[in-house]
């Protein structure tokens, strides 16, 4: 049997696109006890409330009819948010230059947290230039990586 989220992305990708939006990520998680479907959307110009609802609610009636998930869980439809997760390689390669965070799983240099502007990213290992210097990491490194915002 497929994996929960390759088969909830081949349901979700018609609905996104006749939507005008694009797929960034589907996670099925548990928190707290509870198990979340969550499939991120994202829209040139930023996605709006409307750009959800009209993704959530075809996508919803498919998962009902589908039926691809065993017990409950709670569905939400979001955006992929302007701090967003980078898992996929086109997810990186989109953001080449762009400012980044890396959160390791165990420290590197005394520290598990780094911030610098993502110069490379192959088969999972990724480099930033920070202040000038190149700094790379594993993908066994690597616990999340995503668009930093400086506030």
């Amino acid at each position: 049997m497929a994996k929960v989220t390759d088969a909830v992305t081949a349901l979700a990708l018609p609905v996104v696109e006749e939507a005008e939006c694009s797929l960034w990520d589907v996670e099925y998680v548990k928190e707290a006890g509870t198990w979340f479907l969550r499939v991120y959307i994202d829209k040139e110009g930023g996605v709006s409330i409307d750009d959800c609802e009209a993704v959530s609610r075809p996508l919803s009636d498919l998962l009902d009819q589908a039926d691809p998930i065993e017990g409950s869980y709670t569905f939400e439809v979001s955006s992929a948010g302007a701090d967003r997760a980078l898992k996929k390689p086109e997810h990186f390669a989109r953001f080449l230059g762009a400012e980044v965070e890396v959160k390791l799983y165990r420290p590197k240099e005394g520290r598990k947290e780094f911030v610098g502007r993502l110069s490379a990213y192959e088969d999972g290992t990724v480099t930033l230039d920070i202040g000038g210097q190149k700094a790379v990491f594993t993908k066994q490194e690597i616990a999340l990586v995503r668009l930093y915002l400086r506030v």
